[in-house]
């Protein structure tokens, strides 16, 4: 009889175990390090798409998690608090780490960081430059305040 109980008890406690073991992993934040507060889209489509329904313009960051420049920008633009609250209540932000099919969000080349802007009437605003003659969408930290 006592071999059964813990038999009993054996089973009950290696049940439990495995329902522990089941743990809810947490899908990977979209933001990538670029701010948490922030609602970021997931893909360039998404942000084309909330874009026209807000009628905010889409702020498209590429960069790399490996690159230098983009950790380094990234770095940056998460700690200016007045960037982040832009980038939060004026834009739909989307981060990308692949390139879109849109030739038009490479208009002087593939390289990264590179940011563009798309306003509400799906122009890709080639207008908006950076300080840098051999990148036009690229920035670097002492940029920010180029950008207010």
């Amino acid at each position: 009889m006592m071999l059964r109980w813990v038999t009993l008890a054996l089973l009950v406690g290696v049940c439990a175990g495995a329902g522990e073991q089941k743990k809810k992993v947490k899908a990977p934040s979209l933001a990538n390090g670029w701010g948490n507060n922030i609602k970021w889209v997931k893909t360039y489509e998404e942000g084309l798409s909330e874009m026209k329904k807000s009628q905010k313009p889409l702020m498209v960051i590429h960069h790399l998690d490996n690159c230098p420049h983009s950790k380094a920008l990234k770095k940056a633009f998460v700690a200016d608090k007045s960037i982040q609250k832009m980038a939060k209540e004026d834009f739909i932000m989307v981060n990308l780490m692949e390139e879109t099919p849109d030739k038009n969000m490479a208009p002087d080349g593939y390289y990264v960081p590179r940011i563009l802007f798309v306003d509400p009437s799906m122009t890709v605003r080639t207008n908006i430059i950076g300080k840098h003659s051999n990148h036009l969408y690229t920035y670097l930290p002492e940029d920010m305040e180029h950008r207010k």
